[in-house]
């Protein structure tokens, strides 16, 4: 533990946060995370990729076992639209589900400095140190400001209001299955594999993650599906995701929130273009939900004693399974250059330029290959099973 102590608020407890937050404390800091949601986070259980940028915290410093947090897969597996197998390789996975990793970070960060119902609502920076406010909160003030904020991050508008979110042109429905509530031979198929089918201008991918407790345990996963569509930009997709209430969501709807019609489309085109053991895990789904695929690239990540660190810099398309681990490797990075190049309070803006370039780079590497991946799986139908670059990887395919 060094000798500097900085006071730092971190805004965002997700992933990305909650891991800088982690970090920065081990390293003798003061630190504090504000997030706007006044109970804790949930996304219903939703699959992730669990790279080591992702676990790497709980395993060295949370002393967890990757067999706590995580199912693994030994095979990549392609169908075809009748069901047998078009490609089989051994490859092995971990999967995780958001949950998991967020309720573990969160309880090794305990819920005394982590404070809900706090939304930034702006900043302002002297030469000493950075003030913030927050709606209907007392401002505070900090010696560094990390900004996790996420995909619709306040603080890149303030920063950075040219920054626009571009639309990729297609959503990813998501949704999930507990096992036993799947046929035997259904399940059975899927527990070791993730399984893709790749059909025009779409695929589908699907394998195991904890249940909603998090177990790992044979038969209390969850089957998880990813399965990216396009919609065109305009009416389309405001119908998309104008939701129950006739509220028009922007970046996401979650379980429960997709109008019914749509719900029944998803199924019924299911039905009809997907291999059956896939169908069957979509048409069992009670509440599926989706995200918006966006690109968000930006040319700076530090602004004297402010950064942006994760999706609140630059958001990647799910593809290579790496927006968690980019997220939690600017954390490690983070703490990295502090040690390097602040002695003092008064270093925090050269550390953090320090810090930027690295992590501009790996931002925008990963954009580059899931915007290519994207392209060629939802546009110009150049994929094809066993595909190299499909592998899961945050610095480049299987790394």
């Amino acid at each position: 533990m060094g000798s500097l102590r900085l006071d730092v608020a971190v805004v965002g407890g997700s992933i990305g946060g909650l891991t800088a937050a982690c970090l920065l404390r081990d390293s003798g800091h003061n630190v504090t995370v504000y997030e706007r949601s006044s109970a804790e986070l949930e996304q219903r259980g939703a699959g992730i990729g669990l790279l080591e940028a992702t676990y790497r915290y709980l395993v060295e410093r949370a002393d967890l076992s990757l067999g706590e947090i995580s199912t693994a897969t030994d095979r990549i597996r392609y169908l075809s639209r009748d069901d047998s197998v078009i490609h089989d390789a051994e490859h092995r996975y971990l999967f995780s589900s958001w949950n998991t990793v967020y309720r573990r970070l969160l309880a090794h960060w305990g819920t005394e400095r982590y404070l809900l119902d706090h939304e930034m609502t702006g900043f302002t920076q002297s030469p000493e140190v950075v003030a913030i406010q927050f709606a209907d909160r007392p401002p505070v003030e900090a010696d560094l400001l990390i900004c996790a904020d996420g995909v619709g991050s306040t603080a890149r508008s303030i920063l950075l209001p040219g920054a626009d979110a571009g639309y990729a042109g297609y959503v990813a429905w998501r949704g999930m299955v507990p096992e036993p509530d799947l046929p035997s031979s259904v399940a059975g198929r899927l527990a070791n594999a993730i399984t893709y089918y790749v059909y025009a201008n779409s695929h589908i991918l699907v394998y195991p993650i904890p249940g909603l407790d998090g177990s790992v345990a044979a038969g209390d996963r969850l089957i998880n599906f990813v399965w990216y569509r396009n919609y065109l930009e305009g009416p389309d997709l405001d119908d998309l995701l104008t939701d129950r209430r006739g509220v028009r969501r922007d970046l996401s709807l979650p379980p429960g929130a997709a109008a019914d019609h749509h719900v029944a489309e998803l199924k019924a085109t299911a039905a009809a273009r997907l291999p059956p053991l896939l169908a069957e895990v979509v048409a069992l789904t009670e509440q599926p939900f989706l995200q918006v695929i966006y690109d968000i690239e930006v040319d700076r990540m530090a602004f004297d004693r402010v950064c942006l660190l994760g999706d609140s810099a630059i958001a990647v398309r799910p593809h290579a399974a790496a927006g968690s681990a980019k997220a939690a490797a600017d954390g490690w990075a983070l703490d990295q250059a502090l040690k390097q190049h602040a002695s003092s309070a008064a270093d925090v803006p050269t550390a953090l330029q320090r810090w930027e370039v690295d992590q501009l780079a790996l931002g925008r590497q990963l954009l580059e290959r899931t915007r290519t991946v994207g392209s060629r799986s939802q546009v110009t139908n150049t994929g094809s099973p066993g595909d190299s670059d499909l592998i899961f990887g945050l610095h480049a395919p299987g790394r």
